[in-house]
Parts: structure tokens; sequence; C-alpha cells
């Protein structure tokens, strides 16, 4: 049996994964629960795992931090920067991770990968576009390849011209054409930063150089990634949009196990699209591009902003448009230098933010 330590317990990542758990009780048994600020969740959860150790970072985030040393897989599934103090915790701790957490590489890949390295800990990718890189990698991060495609649903604006983005309400950018998540990675998903940052992650995960890495529009979310080997054969990853399958892979890795999600259908006709990324439709994932093409502190700095950026817009502050603007802002006035540690980075993250808030106030 497999022990668990859950960190980010009550988003929507983490509710998946205690559902996965509990569907094969006697695979896994979750021995770390930590969350926000969810209190009702977290206690229903607590209540029904009986965890050995559980924390709410917001009332004490020192020993939230401590139950990523726990079990023998730490599934980070924490929203927002704090998600990278876990996983270096986790590393430390020489624990395999199960990443979820898209700012433990997009800000500290410079320092988590090295270390992950060093210490022989083995890093599991959740993201449904890594998690098909990696099985289409046959599990080896190392492999050799030609390219990596990470595939893009477009978000919900995909189809709405650019001149028309000004206007978009919250609720419109909520509304995703085919994938359920929590707000602020559906808003990035809409301006396709998330997008960029999953580039960032596969630079980071996989060593692939930024030129060898495309990403292209598939509508569906049926196909999640796709790889093309030095001979020029191509290897994809479908399934229907659900984030269980990732989930459990990274878990039960290497084995495969029953999941009841919906099966594919190969006895009705169906298609497959593939449209080429318009890049000046989507700024922000130019912008991610090139933070993560600069490397250093450039990347952190542009998640600081970005956050700050989503926020303001979900709270009808600033316009949709207005996201890019607060991010490009921000990074024209950062300086860039040495992701040398998570002190530096935190310093990072807190002046991002500032120079954001200033920059929304001023819209």
């Amino acid at each position: 049996m497999k022990k668990i330590s859950l960190i980010g317990s009550t988003g929507s990542i983490g509710r998946q994964v205690v559902e996965v758990v509990k569907n094969h009780p006697d695979e896994y048994k979750i021995v770390g629960v930590a969350a926000f600020g969810d209190r009702e969740t977290f206690a229903r959860q607590t209540g029904l795992l009986k965890p050995e150790i559980c924390a709410l970072a917001s009332e004490d985030f020192e020993k939230a931090l401590s139950v990523a040393e726990y079990g023998d897989i730490v599934f980070n599934a924490a929203g927002g920067f704090a998600g990278l103090a876990y996983s270096l915790r986790a590393v430390k701790a020489k624990k395999t991770l199960a990443l979820a957490n898209k700012e433990t590489l997009v800000c500290g890949g410079d320092i988590v990968m090295p270390l992950a390295e060093k210490l022989g800990v083995n890093i599991l990718p959740v993201d449904s576009e890594h998690s098909a890189i990696w099985q289409c990698l046959n599990f080896d991060r190392k492999a050799a390849v030609r390219r990596l495609i990470i595939t893009a649903s477009g978000g919900a604006f995909r189809d709405l011209p650019p001149e028309k983005l000004d206007a978009v309400t919250p609720e419109q950018a909520l509304a995703h054409p085919t994938w359920k998540m929590g707000k602020k990675i559906t808003v990035d998903s809409a301006t396709l930063m998330n997008k960029g940052y999953e580039v960032i992650e596969a630079n980071m995960l996989y060593g692939t150089p930024y030129a060898d890495i495309e990403t292209v529009i598939q509508p569906q979310s049926i196909i999640h990634s796709l790889v093309e080997f030095t001979d020029g054969a191509v290897l994809a990853q479908l399934s229907y949009p659900t984030m269980l399958v990732p989930i459990q892979l990274a878990l039960s890795y290497p084995k495969r196990l029953d999941l009841a999600v919906e099966p594919m259908n190969f006895k009705k006709t169906f298609a497959l699209d593939f449209r080429p990324l318009e890049r000046e439709k989507y700024p922000c994932f130019d912008l991610a591009l090139r933070c993560g093409e600069g490397g250093g502190i450039l990347p952190c700095a542009l998640n600081a902003a970005d956050e700050e950026g989503v926020k303001a817009f979900l709270a009808g502050k600033i316009k949709f448009t207005d996201i890019y603007r607060v991010a490009d802002g921000v990074i024209q006035s950062t300086e860039n230098g040495r992701a040398d540690s998570y002190a530096r980075l935190e310093e990072v993250d807190r002046v991002a933010r500032i120079k954001a808030q200033k920059i929304i106030e001023s819209l």
C-alpha cells in the first residue's frame, strides 16, 4: 500500500485525488493532508481520511509544510507560488513528488530539478499534457526525441475575433469549452498563459529545447499531447477530457489500475482537428515563452503578475486584455537575475505583486 501526503486537498485536483484513493482502498492510504483555508471541505476530508497529520496553511504554514515530509508520495496540488515551498520540502525529504503545481517548475525549476537529480527524487507529472508526453515516452523523461507537441483547447475565446476581447466578461472567460477547472487556470487557458507555462514546464521536465517544443490547438481536448521521435514516428495519448487519468497514473506508476471513466468510443464517427496557434491572438503565450527562454527570475515575476492580473479581472477591476498589460508591464520593469534560492524567488514574487497592483490601479 502506498502512503500519500496530499497538498492542496480542497481544490479541484485535490478533491479528485481523494476520489481516486477512495476507489482503491487496498492500494493507497492518505496519511497527510494540507490545504489553505476551506475549513468546511477540509474538516469533511480529514474526518473521512483520518490522516496521521493534517494542517491548514492559513493557520499554521510551517505545520502544513511538514505534511510534505510524510508518506511515500507527496501529491502537490497546491495552487500558486506557495506550491514551490511544498515541492522543495518534499524533494529535500527524498519523497517521490507527483506534481500538479505549475509554479514549482515555472518559478523554481532551476532549483527543484537539480536538487531532485542530486537526491535521486522522482518527479511524476500530473498535468494532462505532461502526463501524455510521459506516457508516450514510456515513462522515460530522458528519452531522445525530435519534438514535443503540446496541445491546447484554445480556451473560451478561441473562436472570438481579437478585437472583441476587450468586452468579454469573467463569466464568459470561465465558460471553458471542454474542461472543468478552477477559476484561475480557466482564465489562464483563455489567455493561453497556462499553455506558455506548460512549455516552460516541458523544458524543465524533459530537457527539451524551446525550439523543439511546439503548441497546436486541438479543440476537442482528446489528444492531450504528442511526441515526435528522431525517426519521424509520432505517438499521441488520447482520452476524453478528465484529470482522473493522469492523477491515478501518477499514483499507480509503474502500474495501471482500473478507472471508471468514459472509454473512447470508436464505433461512432468523429473527427479530431488540429489548428495552428494564432500567436498574435494570444500575447500572454508569447510573453510566457519569452520569459521562459530568458530564464532566471523572469518566469517567477511573470507568474506573480499574472496572478494579480487574473484576480483583478475576476473582480471586475480590469478588462480581460489588461491581464497582458499588467504582466508585460511588470516584466518590462524587472531586471533579470539568477533564480538561485527560494528566498530570492520569494522576494521576486513579492515585488512583482506590488508592481502589478500599481499597474492595475493605473488602468
